[in-house]
């Protein structure tokens, strides 16, 4: 008995450590908002979204004239929406309106993160981008490396014509299983980040793409999450692409690959 009593007082212990620690971890998000697309050129309109349980989200419209689709992108787990800056321009410069927003405790939004609460910020993100759509413009919903859980999330709210996951993952169990000691500690952590289950939720069309140098998040969980979803979807191979890579180092195929799918939404 003491022995029972013993290991799970220690359990138990454990799992709150971990979960004092967890968000630690998982988030990695800067202050400020410098610089912004005016420092690229580019015209761009700020908002202040609210979410259900009080925080104030910053927001990004990137809007575009002749716009083919407009992606509502959520960025990583790090940095905040001047980091991702060069990415945002990209998307901007190939032809679409981009919405993006600040999770809860980056850039200029109030807050702590957490897995719970960036659910409510993509709730918040997906009433701001409602108001953006226009007649025979499809909605793309475009996540990369954390943020894929987000935009999948997102799908399963409200479903976009397209799904864009990046350099994602099916779950945290998934990514964490390669070391031992990690898994076993995601056994107590609150966080789940089920990707692929939400994206197997969304019921529409899915590109998944990641690269095959990813240092970060391996190739081999891009494609395990590509093969728990269901048609229509397409798998992207990033050739020589790296988890934090601000441009691609093949961009005819990468773009092409966005095209195409784009296309096929129509």
């Amino acid at each position: 008995m003491r022995v029972l009593v013993t290991v799970i007082a220690g359990l138990a212990a454990i799992a709150i450590l971990v979960r004092a620690v967890e968000a630690r971890f998982a988030f990695f998000p800067s202050a400020g908002e410098h610089p912004t697309p005016d420092d690229l050129g580019l015209t761009f309109e700020r908002a202040t979204l609210s979410t259900s349980d009080g925080e104030h989200l910053r927001a990004w419209l990137l809007p575009n004239p002749t716009a083919r689709a407009l992606v509502v992108y959520f960025h990583g787990n790090g940095g905040n929406l001047s980091v991702w800056l060069p990415i945002l321009a990209g998307l901007h410069r190939q032809g679409f309106t981009v919405a993006a927003i600040d999770y809860r405790g980056y850039g200029s939004s109030t807050g702590r993160p957490s897995e719970q609460g960036l659910y409510r910020d993509v709730d918040a993100a997906l009433e701001w981008a409602s108001r953006l759509v226009r007649p025979g413009l499809p909605v793309l919903y475009w996540g990369r490396s954390l943020g894929a859980t987000m935009a999948a999330y997102a799908a399963t709210k409200q479903r976009p014509d397209g799904l864009v996951l990046e350099s994602g993952f099916a779950s945290a169990r998934a990514l964490l299983r390669a070391s031992p000691v990690q898994a076993l500690l995601s056994i107590f952590s609150s966080y789940r980040f089920p990707t692929a289950e939400y994206a197997g939720r969304a019921g529409c069309p899915v590109l998944v793409m990641h690269g095959d140098a990813d240092t970060v998040i391996p190739f081999g969980n891009g494609r395990e999450l590509f093969a728990t979803l269901p048609e229509p979807k397409r798998f992207l191979t990033i050739a020589g692409g790296d988890h934090n890579d601000v441009a691609p180092n093949d961009p005819r195929s990468y773009w092409s690959a966005v095209d195409e799918f784009v296309a096929s939404l129509r």
